[in-house]
């Protein structure tokens, strides 16, 4: 065993450790998650540094080749963020959300993806691979929260407008400060998405010289994009919030989420997983 893989394990044992102690919190009602369940959160993400900076160098390169690391990255990214949100807004049950998804994807991806030690590829042996990856990935964390809020904001309207205070309803946070962290998200959001699919582009050139081909990736990147430009624009100019922010935010998450993974996957293109990893 790697040690690599190792400190996988254990991110993933301290990740499910955390989803605990944020669920307590929430079953306790507590509005603001407590100090044991936010230190084992940053405990964890240490580790997952450590885990990754194993990987890459056992790799020699960025490790977002396959299904195993990307999923490790995607969860690397979504947690940092959220360390970042946790300091304004403490929300325990958004912190159960993080954590508890973010063990599954870690799960999954291990379970399904390769964890080999493998040359890279030609095409990605340059600088601007990193940049756009760390970029794209960034956006695509920050849109992870906006869709939890957006769900959340959803349930708790329902909760609402059927006045069923049940322990639920306390539990989640109010319709306004979950329109605030999705407009807080879009504004992080959106300029690291428009900065992803630059760099993504520049690099397209070097790489395969052209700047846009309309792979598949690039062409849900660009849907993506727009869903996201048109919900950016509607909220400064038209004034849309609350629920068809929400709706629109789960929405843009959910086009996203087969950007990334679903055309990787599923459709034949420079980006899929198997053009890396040879077959």
């Amino acid at each position: 065993m790697t040690i690599s893989l190792l400190l996988f394990k254990a991110t993933l044992l301290l990740y499910l450790a955390t989803t605990a102690l944020y669920l307590v919190d929430v079953v306790k009602r507590r509005a603001a998650a407590t100090l044991p369940s936010r230190l084992l959160m940053l405990v964890g993400y240490l580790v997952h540094c450590a885990t990754l900076l194993a990987r890459y160098l056992e790799l020699g390169h960025t490790p977002v080749t396959n299904l195993y690391e990307s999923l490790s990255f995607f969860v690397w990214t979504v947690v940092g963020v959220f360390l970042l949100f946790e300091l304004r807004y403490r929300l325990a049950v958004l912190g159960a959300f993080v954590a508890g998804s973010g063990s599954i994807f870690m799960a999954a991806g291990a379970l399904i993806g390769r964890s080999g030690v493998r040359e890279l590829p030609p095409v990605l042996d340059h600088w601007l691979f990193p940049v756009h990856v760390i970029l794209a990935f960034l956006g695509n964390a920050v849109f992870a929260l906006a869709f939890a809020a957006g769900i959340m904001y959803l349930v708790q309207e329902r909760l609402l407008k059927s006045k069923t205070f049940n322990a639920l309803y306390y539990r989640l946070p109010s319709l306004d400060m979950l329109d605030r962290i999705n407009y807080s998200c879009l504004s992080f959001g959106f300029p690291l998405l428009t900065l992803g699919i630059i760099s993504g582009s520049v690099w397209a050139e070097v790489a395969w010289g052209s700047y846009w081909s309309w792979d598949p990736k690039q062409t849900w990147g660009l849907i993506t994009w727009l869903l996201y430009a048109a919900m950016l624009h509607s909220r400064l100019t038209v004034g849309w919030r609350g629920r068809r922010a929400a709706i629109f935010a789960i929405i843009g998450f959910l086009c996203l989420l087969f950007s990334f993974l679903g055309v990787n996957l599923l459709m034949d293109g420079q980006h899929a997983f198997s053009a890396f990893e040879g077959g």
